[in-house]
């Protein structure tokens, strides 16, 4: 998430964050962002004030705002609200006016084996086929995601420039190669 932040930070967008504190109100060992100010974030006790944060900050008030839930690799604490995201799309809470792209990162194959799970509840039943694929777009890097969101606000082409490093564009040019 660091990683996240630092970006649109250079790129000039606002940024915020809602950490978890430790039980009994203790602060974590990152209970603190070197360069974030402390007043653009806010430290929960519990996961359940979080995610309820996390979707407040995703749902789209009017049709000009941009709003995303991008989900990357995680523990329990990020599966828990992965989980709750795709549950409030699917139930239509979150969304249903105005959509709201969900997109999960799969970086290196990461959440590879969840998603074989996935198809394997298709499978047995428990979830209507294509279901869990309409909930949300899994990329496999950062230029897919970007181009999914660009594609999704119908950004021109001319008007997309992602400011990426050096070593992410010379990825790109060697991915888009092979």
């Amino acid at each position: 998430m660091d990683a996240a932040m630092q970006g649109a930070l250079e790129a000039d967008k606002l940024v915020g964050g809602l950490k978890i504190a430790k039980e009994a109100g203790e602060w974590t060992s990152s209970g603190f962002h070197p360069y974030l100010p402390p007043e653009t974030y806010l430290t929960c006790r519990f996961f359940s004030a979080r995610k309820h944060g996390l979707v407040d900050a995703a749902v789209r008030s009017s049709p000009t705002d941009r709003t995303a839930v991008v989900a990357l690799p995680g523990g329990v604490g990020t599966l828990d609200e992965l989980f709750e995201i795709m549950a409030l799309i699917q139930l239509e809470r979150i969304g249903s006016a105005l959509p709201v792209p969900f997109l999960l990162l799969n970086y290196d194959s990461y959440y590879s084996k969840l998603l074989d799970f996935l198809n394997d509840c298709q499978e047995w039943g428990t979830v209507a086929p294509g279901e869990v694929a309409s909930l949300w777009k899994v990329c496999d890097g950062n230029h897919e995601a970007l181009e999914y969101l660009a594609e999704f606000y119908n950004v021109p082409a001319d008007q997309r420039n992602y400011q990426m490093s050096p070593q992410l564009k010379q990825h790109r040019t060697s991915y888009a190669a092979s």
